[in-house]
Formats: C-alpha cells, sequence, structure tokens
C-alpha cells in the first residue's frame, strides 16, 4: 500500500511539473497554439484580403501556411507578426524582396509571404543552420521549405514525433488546412529559425 501511495504521489509530481513547464516554456505554447488551428482551418485560400491593422486576419476556418504561424504567435506569445513585418518593412523597406512589384509596405499582405518572414526572422538573429539532422530541429522552431513550382511554404515543428520516432513533425497549411504531419524533410529546407518568443512590445 505504502509502495502505491509513493509511485501516485511521484505520478502526480511528475504531471504536475509537466503542466508546470508547458505553461513556462514558451515554445510548447506556441506549438499548443498551432495544434489548435488543427480542425479549425480546413481550408487553403491564398486570396488578398483587406484586414484590420493591427491583429488583422482572414476568416479562422481558411488561410495559408503563414497565418499558422502568425496565429500561433499572436495566440500563445502575445506577438503580432503583422505589426512587426509592417513595422520593420517601413523602417527598411529596401532589405525585403521584391518579386511582388510593391512600392510601399502593405500590412494586409506583407506578414502572409513567407520571404517577408524570412527576412524579419533573419533580420532579428534568428536564423538556425540548416541541416539534415532532425535532432536540430526543436519544438516551436520553424522551417521554411520551397515547393515545386518554387513554392514558399513555412511550417512549425512539433513536439511529437513521426511513426518511426525519427523525425518531429511538423504544423502546417499546405493545402488542406492546418495539419499535423510528418513533413520535415518533405521538402527542401530553405530556412530554420527560432524566434525569441519576447514581448512585440521590445523587438
Amino acid at each position: 500500500m505504502r509502495l502505491f501511495g509513493f509511485a501516485l504521489f511521484v505520478l502526480l509530481l511528475v504531471s504536475e511539473h509537466s503542466v508546470f513547464a508547458e505553461a513556462l516554456d514558451p515554445s510548447l505554447k506556441l506549438v499548443r497554439a498551432a495544434r489548435a488551428q488543427v480542425g479549425v482551418t480546413v481550408s487553403y485560400n491564398p486570396a488578398y484580403v483587406r484586414l484590420p491593422y493591427p491583429g488583422g486576419d482572414v476568416a479562422p476556418e481558411q488561410g495559408v501556411c503563414t497565418d499558422v504561424i502568425v496565429r500561433a504567435y499572436r495566440t500563445a506569445l502575445s506577438i503580432d507578426l503583422q505589426k512587426l513585418v509592417h513595422e520593420d518593412m517601413k523602417s527598411s523597406f529596401a532589405l525585403y524582396p521584391k518579386q511582388w512589384g510593391l512600392k510601399r509596405p502593405d500590412p494586409n499582405i506583407d506578414h502572409r509571404r513567407v520571404p517577408n518572414l524570412q527576412t524579419l526572422f533573419r533580420r532579428k538573429g534568428a536564423s538556425l543552420p540548416v541541416t539534415a539532422d532532425p535532432a536540430d530541429y526543436r519544438p516551436g522552431d520553424l522551417v521554411t521549405q520551397m515547393l515545386p513550382g518554387n513554392l514558399p511554404h513555412i511550417a512549425i515543428v512539433s513536439d511529437r514525433r513521426s511513426a518511426d520516432g525519427k523525425r518531429p513533425l511538423v504544423i502546417h497549411n499546405i493545402g488542406a488546412g492546418t495539419r499535423e504531419e510528418d513533413g520535415l524533410f518533405a521538402f527542401p529546407v530553405t530556412g530554420h529559425y527560432r524566434f525569441a518568443p519576447i514581448s512585440s512590445s521590445s523587438l
């Protein structure tokens, strides 16, 4: 009986520690916020939409890969990537990609484009080496990929593993709504970022 009581105590202690650790760990909060979009965002829609600023978003049932990231950061860490991208583009527009032919920042769409997020993350010192070692990719990390047709993509690294246990899953919207899948190395990785989980006012 004493052994059972001790085992129960240890189990409760471990459980409480896990919950406490998750509450404090920004990366896990980010993963949970991304996972919460699964079953909510059920379609992929890249249409241009006029958005409120700051805090603007398209309808929650739709979006693109970048919307998964933007929503997760807002929900988990109160970081508004729409605002951060827009402010950085206003001050350093020449340093951002030009393939869309824009003459000035556009807060309706800039934060929803993968190359712009990559530029922001690089400028904030969030870049990490791109490797083929799954152990280098931690929960909450951001990974960019190049899909067929030269389509840039972005995903959040999960805390869950692939069926064979060799790779972390990713949470992303690659065309059919937000999903958690074994896709870390499904396409060429073009970027790896660990974006500082601090308040947007400090960035």
